[in-house]
């Protein structure tokens, strides 16, 4: 154990958790409140429940604080690694819940792995990016962060626990922050977006022949980027007009052939962009940089990942998945199905008005019409019950939360800390982020928890983890200087 007789803690940080933990079992109480056991403090009921969790997570977070900082960082890959071998026997052990395979049930006792993965992959990638001469933009070095993240993400999928899985994703932030070039978050960002235009446009055919809208989209999409990257970017105005030139009378004979013959215009444009990719090689051997280079391999790679969308798709994502994925879009109107949660939870919360209906008077959670309102979609209960006032309350607080977060990473001495730090504030800022979009409507459902309002042990726990043990390191300031 660490003497605590000098440590700083930053009660700042507590109280916003303690704020925020204490809101959180109000709204689960509200949200699964039973007319007939209405006793807060009822152990058969979700409220009673969460409160002896609470407690157990304020034990564990006093046991971190005390535990030796150095610990976490000696312990690192010994921690990842034992997380791993759980993940790869809950696999095999785990009962079938609602179609995952990613709870351990130990007598009356049930708990998430996956939860826990997130604290020791946090872990293990401070303690491999605080090595002697370690450089993010080096391959020899990236491609061994990647497979630290990319192995749990894999165990995580193979539960069947998309949303946890996706959450691992949000250490890409962390890498940025380290020294990761932008532009891997902006083909990230860009590859979603190529994906969401295919998937959306997919169902609507060309009028004037064969293909669909998603696909001629995307390419001309990839032209115009093509375009103002030449034009305004590397300021090559006449090769930048060349190709705006040569692409718009490919789609004119295009069109004009169409009247006449059937033209497959998926074909037309794949090989337009493909001609322009050669272009580009040819201007990349006339004015000899790599920018042109980079353009051509960036442009092919976009083109090739829009026409394999629709399989991965299809193949990849599960049937409930798909549907999700297809209302959020408005594709499919499926209010008693797939789009019946999001439905009921902004039907919830729009029901609450600017002051919200009152603290246990929310109809909408009270007769049950939001499933799932206690766990991922507790947020429709704070703004059923308290309004858009309550709800900007709660935002304002997570907001001051995350900001406190990056504070106290930025002002960590040592790489560990700080990597460990910013590993945290991208796991909280994915939960909640995606978790409230989820419920608003404008993402898709993944199923992840808002982090110390959902009910649940697991969770509650596994935050609390992540949280105290940077509040132990970010304390170690001021004991180990000389």
């Amino acid at each position: 154990m660490a003497r605590t007789s000098n440590i700083k803690y930053d009660w700042i940080t507590i109280i916003y958790y303690v704020l925020l933990v204490f809101m959180g079992w109000l709204s689960i109480y509200g949200a699964s409140y039973d007319f007939e056991h209405p006793a807060i403090f009822d152990f058969s009921q979700r409220a009673g429940k969460q409160f002896i969790w609470i407690l157990t997570a304020f034990g564990i977070a006093g046991i971190l604080l005390l535990i030796d900082d150095r610990i976490y960082n000696y312990f690192s890959y010994f921690i990842y690694g034992f997380t791993i071998l759980l993940l790869i026997a809950t696999i095999f052990v785990a009962q079938d819940i609602k179609g995952s395979r990613s709870w351990i049930v130990i007598g009356p006792i049930s708990f998430q792995p996956a939860e826990i993965a997130k604290m020791s992959t946090s872990l293990a990638l401070a303690k491999f990016m605080n090595t002697y001469g370690f450089k993010l933009r080096s391959w020899k070095n990236l491609i061994p962060l990647l497979v630290i993240v990319f192995i749990p993400l894999i165990l995580i999928m193979l539960q069947n626990e998309t949303g946890s899985a996706l959450v691992f994703l949000s250490f890409f932030l962390m890498f940025y922050r380290e020294g990761m070039n932008g532009i891997v978050l902006l083909i990230g960002a860009l590859a979603a977006f190529f994906f969401v235009v295919v998937i959306r446009f997919s169902i609507v055919p060309i009028a004037f022949g064969t293909g669909t809208l998603g696909i001629v989209l995307a390419m001309t999409l990839i032209i115009v980027g093509q375009f103002i990257y030449a034009y305004f970017f590397v300021k090559n105005k006449k090769e930048a007009l060349y190709l705006l030139g040569g692409s718009s009378l490919v789609a004119l004979v295009a069109y004009l052939l169409s009247l006449k013959f059937k033209v497959n215009f998926n074909s037309v444009a794949f090989f337009t962009v493909l001609a322009s990719c050669v272009y580009w090689m040819v201007m990349e051997l006339k004015f000899r940089h790599k920018k042109f280079l980079y353009l051509s391999l960036i442009s092919l790679g976009f083109s090739l990942f829009s026409f394999s969308s629709d399989y991965i798709f299809e193949k990849t994502l599960e049937p409930h998945q798909q549907t999700r994925i297809k209302v959020l879009l408005n594709m499919e109107n499926d209010p008693m199905g797939a789009g019946y949660n999001i439905n009921q939870s902004k039907i919830a919360i729009g029901s609450g008005g600017f002051w919200g209906k009152g603290f246990l008077n929310g109809t909408q959670t009270k007769l049950k019409y939001v499933p799932e309102q206690d766990t991922d979609f507790i947020f429709c209960t704070v703004g059923e019950e308290h309004g858009f006032v309550g709800s900007t309350i709660v935002l304002i607080l997570y907001w001051l939360f995350l900001m406190r977060l990056i504070s106290i990473a930025e002002r960590q001495r040592e790489t560990f800390n700080r990597v460990y730090a910013y590993c945290v504030v991208s796991i909280f800022f994915f939960h909640i982020m995606v978790n409230i979009g989820m419920v608003l409507g404008i993402m898709p459902v993944i199923g992840i928890p808002l982090p110390f309002f959902s009910y649940g042990g697991s969770s509650l726990w596994g935050f609390t983890i992540l949280l105290f043990i940077l509040l132990r390191l970010d304390a170690s300031r001021f004991e180990h200087i000389h």
